[in-house]
């Protein structure tokens, strides 16, 4: 392994507090299947967000390493590893690819363990397993690289797998964030009219009308958000909800027509519910919940990587805000806030 020992972190040491910058301990030796990389770009995704919150419930894994989607340089590789090479650049994602799945790595700080998942990008080095990295060109634009390993693939995947829009087919997408973009601009790419972009910051709506979407919605000014959108189209085939909100998610359901799909890319709270009449389910109406899309990463990143390199998907507008790790808490809180309107992205080795 490299004479790495020790690389600084962004660690989530307690729920509901602000993550703690720190220098913290290599494992001395590569395991089967992993990879030794140096995080160049990272983003932030709203599942960061849920986990510090506590959105699924008490975390039995703190302290613990965060991030998901990212850039970077292959500095080792361990046995086993042959689907990257040293010095490569890479696209670092959540979901699984080809390649080996490793063992998780076991970081420590003053003695004591940091846990880790297969993916981490808010270390300035991470340890990666194989089937969480995917190759790409040396002259792959390196700032909007960790678009690809979450918001891209994940806002394409709902659109294409998880929905499956067809052409003509009309969509609402509640929460215009970093993934809500990618929606907007999958369905529109998939010839979907109207795209209804709904969302309670102003800023984020502006830059959802530059992602093509047909009709923006603030849902915080509108006082009847239900009749808003059907004043638009009273024929609603996919709605998908980004936020979480019970309440967003049973109009979801009211709204679209016989053979509708909902589709639940936000986590409501653990211990929140929703109530819906299930009727409507047995006669065509689907809920349907997403993890990432069901994309492949192996097979779906390259895929839209051509979409850009043919100028079809734009994304140099989403990103909003560069910053250092060093700053990652003001960045999640601007996020949260809604203060930044597209994508946040970290810069790591700076």
């Amino acid at each position: 392994m490299s004479m790495i020992k020790t690389t600084r972190a962004a660690v989530l040491v307690q729920q509901k507090s602000p993550l703690s910058i720190m220098e913290i301990t290599l494992p001395d030796n590569l395991d089967f299947g992993q990879v030794l990389v140096k995080v160049i770009y990272s983003g932030i995704c709203g599942s960061q967000i849920g986990e510090i919150d506590g959105v699924k419930g008490k975390d039995n894994f703190l302290p613990h390493l965060l991030g998901h989607e990212g850039y970077g340089q292959v500095i080792d590789i361990g046995p086993g590893v042959t689907k990257v090479k040293k010095n490569e650049k890479v696209i670092l994602h959540w979901r699984k690819g080809s390649g080996i799945n490793s063992a998780t790595p076991q970081y420590s700080y003053k003695g004591d363990t940091v846990n880790s998942g297969w993916v981490t990008t808010f270390n300035d080095h991470a340890i990666i397993s194989e089937n969480r990295l995917t190759k790409v060109s040396d002259k792959q634009e390196a700032l909007t690289a960790p678009l690809f390993g979450c918001a891209i693939t994940t806002g394409f995947g709902v659109i294409d797998n998880d929905a499956n829009l067809k052409i003509g087919e009309s969509v609402v997408i509640f929460g215009s964030g970093g993934i809500g973009l990618n929606m907007i601009q999958a369905a529109k790419h998939k010839g979907a009219f109207p795209v209804i972009a709904v969302d309670i910051y102003d800023e984020r709506l502006d830059l959802a009308k530059k992602h093509n979407a047909d009709f923006i919605i603030n849902s915080r000014i509108e006082k009847d958000i239900r009749r808003s959108i059907l004043n638009i189209s009273k024929d609603i085939d996919v709605f998908v909800d980004n936020t979480g909100n019970v309440d967003v998610i049973e109009l979801g359901y009211d709204l679209v027509n016989k053979k509708g799909r909902v589709v639940l890319v936000g986590v409501p709270k653990y211990d929140e519910k929703i109530s819906i009449n299930t009727l409507p389910l047995h006669f065509g109406k689907k809920l349907i919940g997403s993890e990432g899309g069901s994309t492949d990463p192996s097979i779906d990143i390259p895929k839209y990587l051509k979409l850009v390199d043919q100028g079809i998907l734009d994304i140099s507008k989403q990103i909003t805000q560069v910053c250092p790790l060093i700053d990652i808490n003001d960045a999640i809180s601007d996020m949260k806030n809604g203060v930044n309107k597209g994508k946040i992205i970290i810069e790591l080795n700076s």
